[in-house]
């Protein structure tokens, strides 16, 4: 059966969360999970809790920081770990003879400078740029977008709920 994969923003810290997290991730049945804001200051991978395994990149334990959770049956197929910069990382997994790319990314929000947001841009973009055809993505990021008043022009993109005028 094809992995599951979702994005989440949970805040991680030492507090539990990652014991939280791989119980969630069991109870829905979802095997490959992608992270932001962990908060975990390293270049590692680590176990949350029997079954599951966090690899993840932070320079400041304050903010930032990316990972994903692989479903412990995953982690022996794992090719390669790219840490980018605690806002981009990715992995190379192959499942069922297929290569997946997992993208885990954390946009810069509203308020940063714009050469946080421009450096974000490019390392994702370069990340994606050196993903060979033919294998897949799956891209878990947070882009701290803002939903607009309407999807005028967009509506195979996008669903008609948005910001009350």
């Amino acid at each position: 059966m094809a992995p599951m994969a979702v994005v989440v923003n949970p805040g991680l810290d030492r507090s539990g969360k990652g014991r939280e997290l791989a119980d969630m991730m069991e109870r829905r049945k979802v095997d490959i999970l992608c992270v932001q804001e962990t908060r975990w200051k390293g270049s590692k991978a680590r176990s949350i809790r029997a079954g599951f395994k966090l690899f993840y990149y932070g320079v400041d334990s304050k903010r930032n920081g990316v990972g994903v959770v692989l479903k412990e049956e995953f982690v022996r197929n794992v090719l390669e770990v790219k840490r980018v910069s605690d806002r981009v990382m990715s992995l190379k997994v192959e499942i069922e003879e297929v290569m997946l790319n997992v993208v885990s990314g954390y946009a810069p929000q509203v308020v940063c400078e714009l050469e946080e947001k421009e450096r974000f841009w490019s390392e994702l973009d370069e990340v994606m740029e050196n993903i060979p055809t033919g294998e897949r993505v799956v891209i878990g990021v947070d882009f701290n977008g803002h939903v607009g008043e309407g999807n005028a022009g967009d509506e195979e993109v996008m669903g008609k709920f948005g910001k009350e005028p």
